[in-house]
């Protein structure tokens, strides 16, 4: 079976993280300027949390806190799902869908951030696969051309 590994080295090691004393705009600004969803809460290269746009939208936006000077730490999620590189893809699209998240940090024995997969890469991945698996079909069925 395929683990989140696989994953991690078609992605490479880049994981953008931040410290929890930036602010929510900071925090923003940077997810913006990357083009992503979510950025890793860490401590030493501990995870000690996540700050999605989610996060954005129920604690700061509808609660009307000021993202110039509200630090990440207080709004951030605390309770963060994460699998481990030896987690099957299978296992990890599981804990997604059962958790209602689309980005899932992948952490090593010591918690220490190795990477983070999104629900666009597990799509991919499939997406991937199943190319394969059309060829090879179609390699047997038509032979090699």
């Amino acid at each position: 079976m395929p683990t989140v590994q696989a994953i991690l080295d078609n992605k490479g090691p880049n994981v953008h993280s931040i410290d929890g004393d930036v602010t929510v705009l900071d925090a923003a600004l940077m997810m913006n300027e990357h083009k992503i969803g979510a950025l890793v809460v860490t401590t030493s290269g501990r995870l000690e949390g996540i700050f999605t746009e989610r996060d954005v939208l129920r604690r700061v936006i509808v609660t009307k806190r000021d993202p110039a000077t509200t630090c990440v730490t207080e709004v951030m999620t605390t309770e963060v799902a994460f699998c481990k590189p030896n987690t099957t893809i299978e296992q990890a699209r599981s804990l997604m869908k059962t958790q209602r998240i689309r980005h899932l940090p992948v952490v090593d024995d010591k918690k220490h951030l190795v990477g983070i997969i999104s629900i666009g890469d597990l799509n991919a991945h499939n997406a991937n696969n199943q190319e394969v698996v059309i060829q090879y079909l179609h390699e047997y069925i038509y032979g090699r051309t």
